[in-house]
């Protein structure tokens, strides 16, 4: 686990506000000069705990309306097979998010498609040529919260 302190917490929380903003604006919001926010900001870089800066986009103004989580279970456990499986799934681009959970289900998946036929090729896609045992679906009806910024100061 990666020490922070309060400096780093709010480069953190900033930049998971808006990641887009100018090293002058990020050195305002978290009170310190533009030259030490940007040492600050490059050392949590080579540690690895900001991994990359992304653009959250609105998946429904292109299309990206049906969200479905789909529980995989397996009888299959092995390394073998679980390299083969995560290559498999993560050549599914709609699959935007992929877990192995603990409990009944052996892998959760978030997909994300424009409608139920998007995803009926997804399923098609994901039971093909590996085998499973069960894929049971859940669609999601509405969107509450949705990629809410880690809550730093209770980690």
């Amino acid at each position: 686990m990666e020490n922070l302190d309060h400096f780093d917490c709010r480069i953190l929380e900033e930049l998971q506000r808006d990641a887009g903003q100018s090293q002058r604006a990020l050195a305002e919001q978290v009170g310190l000069s533009q030259n030490a926010c940007w040492r600050r900001l490059k050392a949590l870089e080579a540690r690895g705990v900001i991994r990359n800066r992304t653009v959250v986009i609105d998946r429904e103004k292109l299309g990206g309306s049906f969200i479905i989580f789909a529980l995989i279970k397996t009888r299959h456990h092995s390394t073998d097979w679980l390299r083969k499986f995560r290559a498999h799934v993560s050549a599914i681009p709609e699959v935007i998010d992929f877990f192995r959970i603990g409990g009944e289900y052996d892998y959760l998946l978030k997909i994300v498609v424009n409608n139920m036929a998007g995803y009926d090729n997804v399923y098609k896609r994901l039971i093909e040529n590996i085998e499973l045992d069960t894929v049971t679906s859940y669609f999601a009806m509405e969107a509450i919260e949705e990629q809410r910024p880690l809550p730093l100061g209770r980690l």
